[in-house]
């Protein structure tokens, strides 16, 4: 897998926020009731995402979470990156370093690969992925071709 199963987690509650027709805050249970994963879990990843600004976060009745931005600006990179280590690039079969002056020998597939995955985190946006969600299709399960 690409990214850990928290930034995974992360997007589809980001996601989830940006398809909501309105603004209004989003309690946790719901959205994990919406996105069939653990409340506990979910809870503190949402409480990671509004200590760094990327929810905002309201108490009390009628509280919950909501986008902090509302337009969906906000990359797939700002998210994941706080759960998972995106600003060195891995070595495919595990080595602790991999140059070009010593590659491994998937280095120079590998290293084309990687540079298109780190564009795509840096330039898609949550905005961008919920235009690309079909109405009728649950959102957590791959398209059947």
């Amino acid at each position: 897998m690409i990214l850990s199963q928290t930034a995974v987690y992360a997007l589809r509650a980001m996601l989830h926020l940006a398809e909501r027709p309105d603004e209004q805050p989003v309690r946790v249970d719901d959205i994990a009731s919406a996105l069939e994963v653990p409340r506990n879990y979910l809870s503190k990843i949402l409480h990671v995402l509004a200590r760094r600004g990327l929810l905002r976060s309201t108490r009390g009745p009628g509280g919950g979470f909501s986008l902090a931005d509302s337009s969906g600006r906000t990359t797939v990179l700002e998210v994941a990156g706080h759960f998972d280590d995106m600003d060195r690039e891995r070595c495919l079969l595990g080595r602790p370093e991999c140059r070009d002056d010593d590659p491994c020998p998937a280095h120079g597939q590998w290293k084309e690969v990687a540079a298109a995955l780190h564009a795509f985190f840096r330039n898609t946006t949550i905005a961008d992925l919920a235009r690309r969600t079909t109405p009728n299709r649950p959102r957590h399960q791959p398209e059947a071709d």
